[in-house]
């Protein structure tokens, strides 16, 4: 038995090491080959090594579980505004409308939806993805929404600008 173990890893073995052939075939193209053809002038071909990766050894236990905690916060693929027209004025006679957030994943856990008017904070933080905003003047304004975790800022949609039209009755 431990003849045919050897045998079978001999021949498993042999490939590995085999020579590489080049030559020029009758048509004039280069061709390689793992055994040279009979009557042709046929060169070995020099291989460089193969690449081999060293084990990395662990590092810090501990950063490397706070580097994936900081990888899955930032972990939202999507984030963005939806709900808001882009080619025409907002209508919204009293100032109060409401603007949609698409996320994806969902929210997680201890992470909070916060509006921002202008480039600053709108209302209160919360996790529900419909946010409305209450008596806002017409004009220009710039919208974006941001993913926090207590203070930190861990994630920010890209700022959507809306005209608000409010028809103003004497």
């Amino acid at each position: 038995m431990d003849r045919g173990f050897l045998f079978i890893l001999l021949l498993i073995a042999l490939p590995a090491a085999a020579q590489i052939y080049k030559y020029t075939d009758t048509y004039g193209n280069t061709a390689y080959s793992n055994q040279p053809p009979d009557g042709v002038k046929a060169q070995p071909v020099e291989l460089p090594p193969l690449n081999s990766v060293e084990p990395q050894s662990p590092g810090n236990p501990a950063q490397a579980a706070a580097d994936n905690r900081e990888q899955s916060s930032n972990a939202y693929e999507l984030l963005e505004l939806t709900g808001l027209p882009t080619t025409e004025a907002l209508r919204a006679n009293n100032g109060t409308f409401t603007v949609n957030v698409q996320i994806k994943p969902r929210l997680q856990g201890s992470h909070l939806l916060r509006l921002l008017l202008d480039g600053q904070p709108y209302g209160q933080p919360g996790n529900v993805p419909t946010l409305q905003l209450v008596n806002i003047d017409r004009g220009e304004h710039r919208l974006a929404v941001q993913v926090i975790e207590g203070e930190k800022i861990v994630q920010q949609s890209p700022a959507t600008t809306v005209t608000v039209q409010r028809v103003h009755t004497p």
